[in-house]
Formats: C-alpha cells, structure tokens, sequence
C-alpha cells in the first residue's frame, strides 16, 4: 500500500529521490526502501549500526523527519556526489589567477551538487587602476557574468540544476551597478543577489547621513545613504532583486564569532556561512505531529518533538562524516566545526491544525516557543554526542557560550555545554523546503503561510497531452476529510491573504532561536505602494531578522503560480487572421493533428528535405503546432533536429508566432543562396521559412506573403497577456513560485536550491 498522501509527492519521490540503476530501473521499489536505504547509510558510522539504522528509520517514517534533498537522494548509492547542501566558496582574489581558480572551485562543487555562495566585494571596481598591465579593471560585474555562464553549462546531480548566491557589500563602489543588475532580464540568472549590509549603513539611513563607498582604503564616491538605501527598494520592488543580509547582524550573533567572518550566504540564505563553509540540512515535519488536529485538545506533541529532535541531530552529525566533499578545504571546514542545520516544515498547517491564523500574536507565540523546544532539543543532542564522540575541534567553552544564541540559551543547556562541550558549532536553520515539502503530501514549506489552499497541475502525459489534476494543501485536505463540506474557518489564511508585516513577525519570532538564518519570501501584493513595501525591509531591521527577502510580481520574473478559483484574464489581443492568443503554459498536444508536408529540393543536395507542418485546432481555427523536417542526407540531421524542436517550442507557446517564418526568411548564407523557381533564395533556412510561410497561407493563419509579424511580440514590447513568469526548466510548466527565496516547481517539484 502506498505511504503517500497526494499523487504528486509519489511522482517525485520516483523523479528526485527514488534510487534507480544505470538503465532507470527501480532499486528502491517503495518509498520504505529509500528509508531504509537513508537510515542505513547513515548509521555506518556508529558503533552499533544496527540499532541506530532501525532508529533512524522510525524517524523517516511518515515523512517526520525529512532529510534535505541532497542527503534523500544521495545517501546510500555509492554516487560520487555531496550531501551537503550549502557552501560559501573561498574569499575571491583580486587577481585574474585567483579569480579563475574560484571559478574553477565553483565549477566542480556545482558538479557534485552544491549550492554556491560567493561575495564579490573583494574584486576592484570597475575603472579602478591595473597596476603592470596599464589597463583599467571590468569589475567584479563582468566576472560575475562569467560565473552565471558557466552555471548555465553544468547540471548538478540528479535533476537538480546549479544554484548561486551573490553578495556585495553596501559601501563597495559598484554597489549602485550590482543592485539595478537583474533590470537586464536575460543577466545574471543562475544567480540570486543580495546587498551586504551593516550597521553604520542603516544607522546612516535612519539619520539621512552621508555614505562612503571606498576600495582598498580609498573613497570612491560619497552618497546620501537614504538614497542607496531607496534604490536598493526600488530595485526590489520593481524586479524582485536585490535581497538584503544584515551582514553585522550576522556577524555579531554567530556562535563562532570567535574564529571566523561570515561575507556570504549559500544560494537561498539561510546559511551564512564563512570560506568554504558548508551546511547539510534536513526538516522537522511539524505538521505531523500534532494530536487531536481542529479538536477542542489540538497541540503539538511536544515530548515527540523533543524524541525526534534527538534523533534527527544524531543523523545529521553522522552525516558530516558519511558525506563527500567537492574539495578538500570544504572537507577540513566541515569537519572542524560539524555545522548542521536543522529545521522545520509544515509550520503554517501546524497551525491552522491548532487553530491559530498565521500572523497572529498567538501564532507568532507558539512559533517562538515551538522554535525554542527545538533549539533546546538540538543543543542538548549534541551535547550528549560530544560526551559520547567529542566536542567539535575548535570548541572553546567560555568563547563559544558568550557567543550567539547561547548567550541566551537555558542555563541548564548552558551548564550542560560547559562541562562536556558540544559536537556541533551550530545546529539550527530554516532551510527552503518546497520539494520535500511537495515529497511529504503538500505540507506548507519551511516556516511559509499556506501558500494556496488548492491549485490546478497540468501533468505531462506518455502521449504528450497534459491532464488536470488538484494538488490540495496538507491541512485542508486534513480538515476535508475530518469535516467532509464544512467551510474552512476564519484563521484559514495563505499568502496571497497575508499582509507582508505578518511575515515579518512570524520570521522574527522563529529567528529569536535559530542560531543561522531562515530562508523565506514575504509575498507582497502587485499593488502595495513602494512606502509601504520599503517599510518591510525597515521592519525586518527593526525586528531583528538577519536578512529579508520579497516578492512582488512584475514585468522581469512575472506572476508566480496561478491559484484555484482565479477569474482574472488577461487583456485580448487585437484580432488577426487565425486566432491570436497569448498563453500562460504551452498549448496542449492532442492524440492525433492534422498537417501537411512539402518537398524542398535545395540545387547541390542530392537529397530531397520533406517538411512537415501539423496544425492544431483552437477556436475552430488552426494554427501551427509542430514542424518535422527528414531528408535522407545524414549531413544535416543534427540542425534539423535541433531546428524543428526549437520552431515547434515557439509555436507550443501560442500568440501570433509568424514572426518565426521572417526570421527564417532573412538568413543569408555567406557560401551563397540559390535560385528556386525564378526566386533567389538567400539560404537553405529561409527555404524553410518559405514553406512554412506557404502554409501558414493556405491554413489561414496569414493573410498572404510577407503579411506575418516582422519581429517577436512578445520580445519586443508588444500587446500582450499578463506575464506569466519564467518556465519550469525542468518540465517546461509554468507552475513556478517564489517561495523562501527560491524558484519552486509545483507541477513537477523542482527547485533552484535542492
């Protein structure tokens, strides 16, 4: 009998997690055996294997404890990949040796499957002298675009594509072209940016003071810092980037302040973390553990917590051991300071499931004192392994406990750690959850609101058509089933409900004990005011988060995953001939098309190319759908391959795709055209263009030759539907959301952080 609770969490276990051999055949045939598969993996290091194997086991079981990612899917296979999540690469040189060895650095922890971080601050601005070479330098921009190029050329292990961080510190000089970087929508990409800033800096803002942007001891340029301050929120509200790192913050509530500076964080934040640091990850499933949920007794279990707790922090430690690492200095990092993170999921449907509204003082109470039990659960596992094991090499006791959240910790946690150490430097983070949380049965992710309480998933199917299928949250799917039609009651709240303060109280509430940071998304609606939306960053300051981050739909990063029950439409196109719509997903393919296919005989070619056109019908119209072209000459079989699948992916988007045939139409060859019919043709492609132009003509989708679009619409600015954001790039859906600071795939569970 399947363990699983929603179609889709079945269907990425089997896509991300599920061991299988070289030919794709299934080694873990139940969601058990991946279980056990983990538990076993990581109990080789103890001394007895098999008690701790069948004890980690019963932590995984029921999708309690979620390892990250990572560790779910590499733990066990004898792959050559790291289970650590996080890394924060070495301090960048400012030379063009030490910058290239990083990128190298880069390039093979991306391979392994890491997550990087990087702070570009130590490179020379732009303009800056180049001493011996008489030349002025690029700037750390222009290095920048080389590391999201190369990100772009590696996919990491399983199906997870590289991700990257990029910090810049407040007073660098470049700062002003670092955050209005992402106003380029096709630069920086693979990169998520955020602004390293300090104290002095908001200390400046708040007295409308001056602000120094300096390089090596040398003042740039002085500013009003109010005004650096608004063009990092503006940049944020119009184009989602950049985030904000309370850098100092960081700094001075670092429980290993003492022997090292944090300048970056991994790609989704909540692991700053110094050079070569790395962090592993996993989540507590809050949502599984509370008794009696919507009951007049609903709580949360709270001596379960503390026993999974325990256990979920033996499994990460034995994980620091059991993993690989990219490069040996990650290795030596890890291994002297032992750093997990360990957090939860399922936060916001714990809640609606003991009847608190997201936000609310309650829930921001219960948050605090939920965060609490596990921070005091943490510290008191690894004191128990440091008795058992050792403390972590560079363990100081009087330096550690003055540090951090330790200063603050219980005086009994505290006594316990000054007579027997620690084994972990530190133990908690909120990490991004989105595809385990999908992997648990739509539990809400990391410590978000619900972000919708259902939603459609179009599902790709064997014969290329897509289905419907409703992907419901954890708890209303609960509550469905315990008050069958019963309405949901009023302190069912989700994103899109929220305002973005709630956000910010429930963040600070949560980081008062997590002793690294939290990734999350304060989702911000399309139409709040930039005052109100710059007064959510000053709030987090105020409060005392470590970082924020936000989300405001625009034209750049589009809208973000459409919900259930939606009635908007987006505006009308004006009307052409054949029907001219623009689409928020690809258009559908049904079993069987009706198309045509041309002979094209090019003068030289011994061989014939045969084109293919197949149309689809929309609004009892057709319009092209696919193109195939074949010849017998083996010479071309690889751009023609190339050639149909791209021509076929721009008609599968919809809206008036002619443009496509002009394009072709005007490539010219530069060994010579020929001439076909009395006409010169200038290229063996704008033959092609011709053809599909002639059908278009014949099905009625243009008018007649030449009277197609001279350009793409939809890249140059033209009337158009409401964006719909980027596609999945692992599915090609558009069922992307911002969540916790990182891109997540509803229909198909990928995410940009793991």
């Amino acid at each position: 009998m399947s363990r699983f609770s929603a179609p889709i969490a079945e269907q990425i276990w089997d896509m991300k997690y599920r061991l299988k051999d070289a030919s794709g055949s299934p080694v873990d045939r139940t969601v058990e055996d991946t279980w056990r598969r983990i538990a076993r993996a990581l109990a080789t290091t103890e001394a007895d294997p098999a008690l701790w194997e069948d004890r980690f086991c019963a932590a995984l079981q029921d999708f309690r404890f979620l390892p990250a990612g990572r560790i779910t899917a590499g733990a066990g296979t004898d792959r050559s990949v790291t289970l650590f999540n996080c890394f924060v690469m070495g301090t960048i040189p400012d030379t063009m040796e030490g910058i290239f060895q990083a990128l190298k650095e880069a390039a093979l922890t991306m391979q392994q499957g890491g997550g990087i971080g990087y702070d570009f601050s130590t490179i020379r601005p732009k303009g800056a002298e180049v001493r011996g070479v008489a030349a002025d330098a690029s700037g750390p921009l222009s290095f920048m675009d080389v590391w999201d190029a190369m990100c772009r050329t590696i996919m990491s292990a399983g199906s997870r594509r590289g991700a990257m961080m990029a910090t810049m510190r407040c007073d660098h000089p470049d700062i002003e072209a670092f955050i209005e970087a992402k106003k380029d929508p096709a630069r920086l990409r693979m990169f998520n940016l955020s602004v390293l800033v300090t104290d002095p800096f908001m200390a400046a803002v708040k007295a409308d003071g001056p602000w120094e942007l300096t390089f090596g001891g040398k003042v740039f340029r002085t500013l009003p810092a109010r005004d650096l301050w608004n063009r990092i929120m503006r940049s944020t509200y119009d184009f989602a980037e950049p985030g904000v790192i309370f850098i100092d913050r960081i700094n001075a509530m670092n429980n290993l302040a003492y022997v090292e500076t944090i300048a970056a964080t991994n790609p989704c934040g909540e692991q700053p973390l110094p050079p070569y640091g790395a962090c592993l990850l996993g989540s507590i499933n809050l949502a599984r553990l509370v008794n009696d949920p919507f009951g007049p007794d609903a709580a949360l279990d709270m001596a379960a917590l503390e026993d999974l707790v325990r256990v979920a922090i033996r499994m990460m430690d034995n994980t620091v051991d059991a993993s690989r690492f990219p490069l040996p200095e990650q290795a030596a990092e890890a291994q002297a300071k032992r750093r997990i993170g360990l957090g939860v999921t399922g936060l916001a449907d714990a809640l609606l499931m003991t009847g608190l509204r997201y936000g609310s003082p309650e829930a921001v109470e219960a948050t605090r004192t939920w965060m609490h039990a596990i921070a005091r659960a943490a510290c008191l596992a690894s004191v128990d392994l440091a008795k058992e094991k050792g403390a972590f090499p560079l363990f100081d006791a009087e330096l550690y406990l003055a540090s951090g959240t330790m200063q603050k910790m219980d005086e009994d946690v505290r006594a316990a750690i000054r007579a027997h150490g620690i084994r972990n430097a530190l133990v908690t983070s909120v990490a991004p959850t989105g595809t385990i949380s999908l992997y648990a049965g739509n539990v809400s992710s990391g410590i978000e609101p619900v972000f919708a309480f259902a939603y459609s998933r179009k599902v790709l199917q064997p014969d290329g058509s897509r289905t419907e299928e409703e992907v419901v949250d954890y708890a209303v799917r609960l509550w469905r089933e315990m008050k069958g039609d019963a309405p949901l009651p009023d302190w069912f709240v989700d994103a899109q409900s929220l305002a973005p303060l709630d956000h910010v109280r429930m963040q600070a509430a949560a980081q008062e004990w997590v002793d690294s940071s939290i990734s999350k998304t304060i989702n911000c609606p399309e139409d709040i005011p930039f005052d109100a939306f710059a007064e959510v960053y000053m709030a987090a300051w105020d409060m005392g988060c470590k970082g924020c981050t936000t989300y405001r739909p625009n034209a750049v990063t589009g809208s973000v995953l459409s919900v259930s029950g939606s009635s908007e439409k987006p505006p009308t196109e004006p009307a052409r001939s054949g029907e001219v719509v623009y689409l928020s997903e690809p258009l559908d393919r049904p079993a069987a098309l009706e198309g045509a296919t041309y002979k094209l005989k090019w003068p030289g070619s011994e061989h014939a190319l045969y084109i293919t056109v197949n149309d689809v019908i929309i609004a009892g119209r057709r319009r092209p759908f696919e193109v195939f072209i074949n010849s017998k000459n083996m010479e071309h079989f690889a751009w023609t391959v190339a050639l149909t699948r791209m021509i076929s992916a721009v008609f599968r988007r919809g809206g008036d795709v002619s443009f496509v045939v002009e394009e072709l139409k005007a490539v010219f060859d530069p060994r010579g055209g020929a001439w076909i019919g009395g006409r010169y043709i200038p290229s063996i492609l704008a033959a092609i263009g011709g053809v599909i132009e002639r059908h278009m003509i014949e099905t009625g989708f243009i008018a007649g030759e030449g009277m197609g679009l001279k350009s793409d619409p939809q890249a140059e600015g033209g009337i158009r539907s409401v964006p719909p954001g980027p596609a999945c790039p692992n599915c090609g859906s558009y069922d992307l959301r911002q969540i916790e600071g990182c891109l997540t795939c509803a229909s198909c569970g990928f995410s940009k952080c793991g």
